[in-house]
């Protein structure tokens, strides 16, 4: 699964992309939860289930639909690396496998529960 932070899609709107929630193949697109301290490890809270972070998205060339260099405005050497100083830290979003299954509505919170390492 593929989480996105809402914030993330505003801040690619503004840079001109065209962009909405689901737009990137995200499962899960996060409101007000800090894209910059997602690691992987950490596990989280999603309506009733409960998934763990497990590495950073590298964009493909299927976004390209939504307007040339998309790719370098949500992944660049530092994310690459896994430097979460980058700016365009999970601009792009990350992938997360699900530990608990369970029932995710819109508007269910999104917590963070702990981090393995």
């Amino acid at each position: 699964m593929l989480l996105i932070s809402s914030e993330a899609i505003a801040e690619l709107n503004a840079l001109g992309y065209s962009l909405y929630p689901g737009a990137l193949g995200e499962n899960i697109t996060t409101l007000g939860v800090d894209r910059a301290q997602w690691r992987a490890g950490q596990r989280w809270r999603v309506g009733q289930s409960i998934v763990e972070l497990t590495k950073i998205r590298a964009p493909c060339e299927t976004l390209s639909v939504y307007g040339a260099g998309i790719q370098k405005a949500v992944y660049d050497p530092q994310v690459k690396a896994g430097d979460p100083s980058s700016p365009r830290w999970a601009m792009g979003g990350f992938y997360a496998s699900v530990v608990q299954p369970g029932i995710v509505r819109p508007g269910d919170p999104v917590l963070l529960l702990d981090q393995m390492g």
